[in-house]
């Protein structure tokens, strides 16, 4: 995949930011050229999990870019045709929900509807307690629409959390590349 344009955005699902940026390591030693992406709500909130600052600077380690944390920095996604793919990793429930009803408030979700313009793939790794839930809908939604691909998924902990689905990240890689293909990787499994 060497020399393809890659946006990588990051939504709010802190407990997942550990597993997924190895993942951007992967893919910028695999040749992409990656350009990050953060909502305003990945890029600044300290949690838990980790200082929002130490995450922005791995991955700006990683990709050698400043993170895109504003709409206005994603805007010109579209209009300068600047990816070839689009990868947004962890997808939360919030963000499918605003993506299934065209809501664009967020670099994030701003990049997916610019990128979508130049009928480009984009691929979803879910990460929500709710996707068998209240989020449910919305991924029906999106797996219906055109130049939309799922990264495979699967219930991350059904004894305590029965709607929680994530994506298997080390699958970004080969979801990727079939997408860029157009084809979908068996997208839930057990």
């Amino acid at each position: 995949m060497s020399g393809n344009r890659l946006g990588f955005a990051m939504c709010g699902s802190f407990c997942t930011f550990h597993r997924v940026i190895p993942e951007i390591e992967r893919l910028k030693n695999a040749g992409w050229d990656i350009q990050p992406i953060m909502s305003q709500t990945a890029y600044a909130t300290d949690t838990r999990f980790g200082k929002a600052a130490d995450f922005a600077e791995k991955i700006e380690s990683i990709t050698g870019k400043p993170v895109w944390h504003t709409v206005y920095s994603a805007e010109p996604i579209g209009p300068k045709k600047l990816l070839d793919l689009l990868v947004i990793a962890p997808a939360t429930g919030n963000t499918l929900a605003k993506l299934a009803n065209g809501i664009t408030d967020t670099a994030v979700t701003l990049a997916c509807k610019a990128h979508l313009r130049n009928e480009r793939p984009v691929l979803l790794a879910v990460s929500t307690n709710d996707a068998l839930g209240a989020a449910a809908k919305n991924i029906g939604v999106l797996m219906n629409a055109k130049h939309m691909f799922f990264v495979p998924m699967r219930q991350d902990a059904p004894e305590d959390k029965p709607n929680s689905v994530v994506a298997d990240f080390t699958k970004i890689p080969e979801a990727a590349e079939a997408a860029m293909e157009g084809k979908q990787l068996q997208p839930i499994y057990c």
